[in-house]
């Protein structure tokens, strides 16, 4: 089981920057940021560009592994978002995860003045984006013609380290175009579901795209973002999950994935997502990730799962 670390990214970078050397230091197998311009909840906090970020990250760690979930692809040409993303594995040694999406935000487009079309047009512009990225990551001078993005000769230099590319994470759940998506292009998908039913009913969603590409299932990798409310105590778990669950995005996201206890029983429900299949856990601490709690996760449950 990966285990990995959803990044509270709504702080100045020191502290960010402080977090994940914490997680490299204590085994982590890869932290993540957010594509976000400012927290959803809470505008007014600091929130560090999300490229920017990762590329300063990659440049002061040395062994864990840095992604995004996710990117949003309307933001950037993805021309040039193929040429950011192989500068950061080179300047990482090879560590990077690349997480993508076709973006859901609309306030946020609005206010940094983009577009927003409708969810066909933005996953359509997705699937070209990743066509583009995937020719630019593996050849020397390719060229795309699509309806919504071109490139002509386009050279990317160095190339990313990762052969062919490093690994590509789509998440979301909608069966007909989303998870054909992930069937085709991605590397791992990262569900997001609200129970084991649902779980099972995008897997076997997912294996039929598989199927219709010929693609074997078992070389797509399965992750889960979770939320964790964790605690030495019973009475702890109930004081975080009494504090935080006043935070709205934390109070949203716990009808979905919430994950509580102490370390034994936090560790027997992740046990439980990597019976469904999970693979990988992408852990958001609903304290917000205070230290002391990625200390104790790594000290007292990432034993039971590796």
């Amino acid at each position: 089981m990966k285990l990995a670390l959803n990044l509270p990214q709504f702080m100045d970078f020191r502290s960010v920057l402080q977090r994940t050397l914490m997680a490299e230091r204590l085994g982590y197998h890869s932290v993540w940021l957010q594509d976000h311009m400012w927290q959803l909840r809470t505008p007014e906090l600091d929130h560090p560009e999300a490229i920017a970020a990762m590329a300063a990250l990659a440049a002061r760690t040395n062994r864990i592994r840095i992604g995004n979930l996710v990117l949003c692809n309307s933001y950037r040409n993805p021309a040039l978002l193929a040429k950011t993303l192989s500068t950061i594995d080179d300047i990482s040694g090879g560590r990077l995860e690349i997480g993508i999406g076709a973006g859901w935000f609309r306030r946020e487009y609005e206010a940094y003045g983009y577009e927003f079309p409708s969810a066909g047009v933005r996953l359509a512009q997705l699937e070209e984006a990743l066509q583009i990225m995937k020719l630019l990551f593996t050849q020397a001078a390719p060229s795309f013609e699509g309806r919504y993005y071109r490139i002509d000769r386009a050279y990317n230099f160095p190339k990313p380290v990762q052969k062919p590319h490093p690994p590509i994470t789509i998440g979301g759940k909608g069966e007909k175009v989303l998870l054909r998506l992930v069937a085709h292009y991605a590397d791992r998908w990262n569900a997001v579901v609200s129970d084991a039913q649902e779980f099972d009913r995008k897997l076997r969603v997912l294996r039929e795209h598989c199927a219709a590409v010929q693609r074997d299932p078992q070389t797509l990798e399965i992750s889960e973002q979770v939320l964790i409310f964790l605690g030495t105590t019973e009475s702890d778990v109930q004081r975080v999950w009494d504090e935080a669950g006043r935070h709205p995005l934390v109070a949203e996201m716990r009808q979905v994935s919430a994950i509580r206890g102490v370390p034994a029983a936090v560790a027997e429900q992740l046990r439980e997502r990597e019976r469904r299949g999970v693979q990988m856990l992408i852990l958001w601490f609903a304290d917000y990730g205070r230290p002391e709690t990625i200390e104790l996760f790594a000290r007292e449950v990432m034993p039971a799962l590796q």
